[in-house]
């Protein structure tokens, strides 16, 4: 018997807030992506992605993002806005190890018209508490472009701790170099965290909407996060 604690690995789930439900992403919110991103170079700027301009485009983003999840790479999940039933945007998991007790939250976008709402930071909470609480992960990590100073700053709001700069980790869609700087929580600072956002949610205040991802597995998608 393993005298060590391990964590589980994420897995498809669908978890549910006030303000937003996250569930498993399939090619059936194609439509509502589209809709709430397709063809907005603002949402796409600090991903290093090009904006998709047509369902095509961005069908193969989706494709893409489940071709790692079919791979073992990535957990996905929409995130629908329960006001309007319609998926707003997507987010994930990544970079997990059980025996580590780890995961990275990543490769995330929301529609404009929820930037600065709720969605994100319920999101956030929702993550951060399935994977503290559920899967009994030990860090749970960000990163994102050095350059990208709003989602720098949201990240910290979250609670989570600046680590260090990976310099030229990766590209932007340009072709020019990224500098990934990293962030991560601990689950001893958990309880403090959740306590913020909660009394963030109850307060009907929320934080801008961060940019934040990793790479995926297999080079298709890149990192970045839309706001």
């Amino acid at each position: 018997m393993n005298r060590f604690p391990v964590a589980k690995l994420p897995s498809p789930a669908t978890l549910v807030g006030c303000h937003v439900r996250l569930e498993p992403l399939t090619p059936a919110h194609l439509s509502d992506l589209y809709a709430a991103g397709g063809g907005d170079e603002e949402v796409w700027r600090w991903l290093s992605v090009s904006t998709p301009r047509t369902q095509g485009e961005m069908g193969g983003l989706l494709d893409g993002l489940l071709a790692d999840c079919q791979a073992g790479a990535r957990v996905a999940f929409a995130v629908v806005r329960l006001s309007s039933g319609r998926a707003v945007g997507w987010t994930s998991y990544g970079f997990f190890s059980a025996w580590d007790a780890r995961v990275e939250i990543g490769w995330t976008w929301y529609s404009r018209a929820v930037w600065r709402t709720a969605v994100n930071t319920e999101s956030k909470l929702l993550l951060l508490s399935h994977a503290f609480e559920d899967l009994g992960m030990e860090r749970v990590s960000w990163r994102t472009d050095r350059q990208n100073f709003r989602s720098r700053r949201a990240i910290t709001r979250l609670g989570a701790v600046e680590e260090g700069v990976f310099r030229r980790e990766t590209r932007r869609a340009d072709g020019s170099w990224r500098d990934n700087v990293y962030y991560a929580m601990l689950s001893d600072q958990w309880p403090g965290a959740r306590a913020r956002l909660t009394a963030r949610l109850a307060a009907g205040t929320s934080w801008p909407t961060e940019p934040d991802l990793a790479p995926s597995a297999s080079g298709r998608l890149a990192d970045g996060e839309g706001r």
